[in-house]
């Protein structure tokens, strides 16, 4: 559909946006590659951390999902807060947020399993769109009914809550407080709740039961965006980073002692992992805002922005137009009179670059997804 963005959106988050977008969409191959053909142990590093562990852990690539949903929570004082101050009753906004929750579902199930091209035993129901729908739905209905306070309730008994659970449910024929893939409740919930199959057979990193903690990444970005949001003379530009850049190693801190108790994992998206990735994103935030917003530094954040104003087609958009053809086809040629290592690092760079046009075409053709 074709819309005109809004006037006031926060450049700072629109560019980090299309920052945490850009690494799932080829961006994370520079770093496989630059380790594969050079051997350099920096870029061996950041390639590890370009995977995702097995099970328990956290490495750099279990940040892009969860930031891209707190961002969701960044913007809700934004687009919802404004809308309650002028007198309309959430009762009116409520249809549309529970509308975009399904609508991401729906894309989540396409993206998944085609149009008609999945048989029904076979289908995978949970998505990463369906999670950031549900959850961003949630969290948003939690921030039109409630007031502050209640939401920080809200936000600690959904984590200590899902804690509760996941370490005193016994499993049957497990026992309680084993957090296996096979033996977790969660994972157990989810066999007995879900049709379809699971993405691996007895386990769904996206599935129902682990959506509930995931409200609370929302809500940490609601609170993100309450800050943001005050007026510049209650709570000045620096004084927000701060306050931010504060939150966040608090987060940090608190994570690194619940994963003593309750492990930091993406894939049960445990409150330790809630933590740790909102701690995480709420520094990013308060970088990316301190540098674009309050130091004005502006001229570098096109590239993200071109991305971060149409993320949702940019994430699903791989499945159906192929890049790579594209790429080899423009630039194959001119690449095979290089080194072996420097085409290979070109290949990248061209695919990037590529999808970065077609994003550009939409950007410039005022072309942007909206749910």
């Amino acid at each position: 559909m074709k819309e005109k963005s809004a006037s006031h959106r926060l450049l700072s988050l629109d560019t980090l946006r299309g920052f945490d977008m850009f690494w799932i969409a080829g961006g994370e191959e520079i770093f496989a590659v630059l380790a594969k053909v050079t051997g350099w142990s920096w870029a061996i590093f950041m390639a590890h951390q370009f995977t995702h562990p097995e099970w328990h852990g956290f490495r750099a690539y279990d940040l892009i999902f969860p930031t891209f949903l707190f961002m969701a929570g960044v913007s809700t004082p934004f687009s919802l807060g404004s809308r309650l101050e002028k007198g309309i009753p959430p009762s009116e906004l409520i249809r549309k947020v529970i509308q975009r929750g399904l609508i991401l579902v729906l894309l989540g199930i396409i993206y998944n399993n085609g149009i008609f091209h999945t048989e029904w035993a076979n289908m995978r129901y949970p998505s990463v769109l369906a999670r950031i729908g549900l959850a961003g739905m949630f969290a948003q209905i939690i921030y039109l009914y409630t007031g502050q306070k209640a939401r920080w309730i809200w936000f600690g008994g959904l984590l200590i809550g899902y804690y509760a659970f996941m370490v005193w449910f016994p499993v049957p024929g497990c026992g309680a407080g084993l957090l296996t893939m096979e033996c977790n409740p969660a994972s157990y919930f989810d066999r007995l709740i879900i049709p379809g199959h699971l993405h691996k057979t007895i386990h769904d990193p996206e599935g129902l039961v682990s959506t509930i903690p995931a409200i609370a990444t929302g809500l940490m970005g609601i609170f993100a965006g309450e800050i943001l949001r005050m007026n510049d003379e209650k709570l000045s530009k620096n004084n927000k980073v701060v306050y931010l850049a504060a939150a966040g190693i608090v987060s940090l801190l608190l994570c690194l002692v619940w994963d003593v108790f309750f492990p930091i994992n993406k894939n049960l998206w445990t409150s330790s992992f809630v933590l740790c990735a909102g701690g995480f994103s709420t520094l990013l935030l308060a970088l990316f805002y301190w540098v674009i917003d309050v130091l004005n530094f502006r001229k570098w954040t096109f590239f993200f922005v071109v991305i971060g104003m149409n993320s949702i087609v940019i994430y699903m958009i791989g499945d159906y137009i192929n890049f790579g053809y594209t790429a080899n086809a423009l630039f194959g040629g001119i690449l095979h009179f290089f080194p072996e290592p420097v085409a290979a690092v070109g290949e990248v760079i061209a695919f990037i670059g590529v999808q970065w046009a077609f994003m550009y075409l939409l950007y410039k053709n005022k072309l942007f997804l909206k749910v």
